[in-house]
């Protein structure tokens, strides 16, 4: 393989993918697709959409596994890097077989810069194989923008920052210097278990899909009727994903 383009497809809309992203794709030859788990399986199946919808040339898809995180590993940094390592031994088995001429693209989640591995996996199987491949990387809508445009509001505050982080680094503490924090990542649903005092959130899932859900309000009003939503929603579908904005009013 010659080149890998990491290709950000935006939140599970077709429609999300730019003009440059549908001609990467129709100069692609293999297309990797992850599907390992209920969650994979029904991302793995809008990939596979968005490549009958946009691509007008042959290729092939190479369906792959996903190792599950283990879990029983104390420290979370240890753990996230012990499962990068298993993903980028399984890249390095399945580019080692792409044809030596061949371009390969990966459909990143959202935008491969925003809490992606991608990039830092690749880096890794740069570093431990012989593989010798560029990389292009074509930036995707972020779950960020497609929560701001459903709520049709602009994400930060006149010239103030906005801190973008997860939900386990929020239950340590409100980022300081910031009103106005979006949360992704949250399976604790830490929303729900902080000081709500002069808090408004605005919450999504399935943010620009057609499944889309959104709730709104002051935080103390709506958390109990954000968790019974995702519950839901979750046991729905067999997976969700979430992300939500807190403002300070």
């Amino acid at each position: 393989m010659r080149k890998l383009f990491v290709i950000g497809i935006g939140t599970g809309n077709p429609e999300h993918l730019s003009m440059q992203a549908i001609a990467a794709l129709n100069r692609t030859d293999v297309i990797f697709i992850p599907t390992k788990g209920e969650e994979k399986s029904a991302l793995a199946a809008i990939r596979t959409t968005i490549c009958e919808r946009y691509i007008s040339r042959p290729y092939e898809l190479v369906e792959y596994p996903i190792s599950a995180r283990n879990e029983a590993i104390g420290d979370y940094t240890q753990r996230v890097l012990d499962w990068h390592d298993l993903i980028a031994q399984s890249y390095i088995e399945m580019f080692a077989k792409a044809p030596e001429d061949a371009i390969g693209a990966l459909l990143v989640w959202g935008d491969p810069g925003l809490y992606d591995s991608t990039l830092r996996i690749l880096e890794s199987v740069k570093a431990k194989s012989d593989l010798a491949f560029t990389i292009e990387v074509i930036p995707g809508i972020t779950a960020i923008a497609a929560l701001t445009a459903a709520f049709t509001i602009p994400l930060n505050t006149i010239g103030n920052p906005v801190t973008i982080t997860t939900g386990r680094k929020l239950a340590a503490g409100w980022p300081e210097g910031s009103d106005t924090v979006v949360v992704m990542l949250d399976g604790n649903k830490t929303y729900a278990s902080i000081d709500p005092t002069g808090l408004h959130i605005y919450w999504a899932a399935y943010a620009g899909m057609g499944d889309q859900l959104l709730i709104e309000g002051p935080l103390l009003d709506v958390r109990d009727q954000i968790s019974a939503a995702r519950d839901a929603a979750r046991a729905r579908h067999g997976w969700i994903m979430d992300i939500y904005l807190l403002r300070r009013t």
